[in-house]
């Protein structure tokens, strides 16, 4: 009976020991990259491009409209294939359009994933290095807006991690 006591107590006491040794830091991960000089450069690129892509877009879109404007406007007596003619010119328009719109939507993800990839490696580098450093069990990454408290054993290492990456 001692030793089941003893046994109890010691396995109570390595576990009070270990949970004592749980170290975790909080990082804000939006200040972070809000912070990176390469996330100004790559929202500019993805701009850049936008912007491009929405001249295009609309340029087309008004070359649609037209068509369309064309068709209502046109008289009862029109001959059938002029009519037919510049329907399928407008249904072909209008669909080169929506592929127009879907592969830009796809291009831009892509551009999108491409320049930001390299950008959240730096920065998870940074983060896993910081944490190696001060030896924390667990970094997680936090909302500011929505963490209403946490205690002693956490601690904020967002300026750990700016400093690792040389930002202010």
């Amino acid at each position: 009976m001692l030793k089941k006591i003893l046994l109890a107590i010691a396995v109570m006491f390595s576990m009070v020991a270990s949970a004592q040794t749980v170290k975790i830091g909080l990082v804000d991960t939006n200040a972070i990259l809000a912070a990176m000089p390469e996330m100004a450069t790559a929202q500019q690129k993805l701009q850049e491009t936008q912007n491009k892509y929405e001249t295009q877009y609309k340029a087309l879109g008004e070359e649609l409209q037209k068509q369309y404007d064309e068709l209502a406007n046109m008289k009862e007596d029109e001959l059938p294939a002029i009519r037919e003619n510049k329907t399928r010119a407008f249904a072909d328009n209008q669909q080169k359009l929506q592929q127009f719109e879907q592969q830009v939507m796809q291009e831009m993800q892509k551009m999108q994933s491409d320049l930001m990839a390299p950008i959240f490696t730096k920065m998870k580098d940074a983060i896993e290095s910081v944490g190696r450093e001060g030896s924390y069990t667990l970094v997680q990454a936090m909302d500011p807006q929505s963490i209403f408290y946490y205690s002693a054993p956490a601690q904020d290492i967002t300026p750990l991690v700016k400093t690792k990456l040389g930002l202010k």
